[in-house]
């Protein structure tokens, strides 16, 4: 196991024992896991949505059942395999009935998210969904006029991170193209933008 791997082990202990997690107590009466994430620790890209769903939230694994078949198939769609990749969340668990994450867990949950991106050191985000966008771009000071993913989609931005220089990417949730087909056409295009990092 790397020092990475062993990393975020731990991180997975300590979310399985935080009871001040404000979902906690779902988490707990639902029989739920934390989704810390999957993936090569030392990924090229990394994959961040906005929190795992009941599927993800049972397995303990980040997009599984019908979104994560989506985003398999973008993946395929560039030759990039998933295990070559690191996957995760903001929220490291499921927000009652798949709701939007609130400004107070995403608080909670995001210095994770910050952790991860320090063991892991990706070269390219990519955010999947306008909250992983929002918090990326805010947290590392990405400059826009433009705040809408409907505009946004498909462009890469640059950050420093770490006094690092990376790429970020925002894309739209693969959730979203089950509720609207014409996104999947969309998401199809913008992951071939992807190309370019592999």
């Amino acid at each position: 196991m790397t020092l990475a791997e062993k990393k975020m082990k731990k991180m997975q202990k300590e979310l399985i024992n935080a009871k001040g997690a404000p979902l906690y107590k779902y988490r707990i009466k639902n029989n739920y896991m934390p989704v810390v994430g999957a993936g090569d620790c030392n990924a090229h890209i990394m994959i961040v949505g906005e929190a795992p769903g009941k599927n993800e939230a049972l397995s303990g694994k980040p997009f599984c059942g019908r979104t994560g078949n989506i985003l398999d198939e973008l993946l395929e769609s560039i030759s990039l395999d998933r295990e070559s990749v690191y996957i995760t969340n903001i929220l490291k668990d499921r927000p009652q009935k798949n709701r939007d994450p609130t400004e107070g867990e995403i608080a909670w949950y995001a210095p994770y998210l910050d952790k991860q991106i320090e063991i892991i050191a990706p070269h390219v985000i990519v955010t999947l969904g306008r909250f992983s966008m929002k918090y990326l771009f805010e947290r590392y000071g990405v400059q826009t006029d433009i705040k809408e993913i409907s505009n946004l989609h498909g462009s890469v931005h640059v950050a420093t991170i770490n006094n690092r220089e990376v790429k970020i990417v925002a894309l739209y949730h693969p959730a979203a193209s089950i509720y609207n087909q014409k996104l999947k056409t969309v998401l199809q295009e913008d992951f071939q933008i992807l190309k370019q990092f592999i």
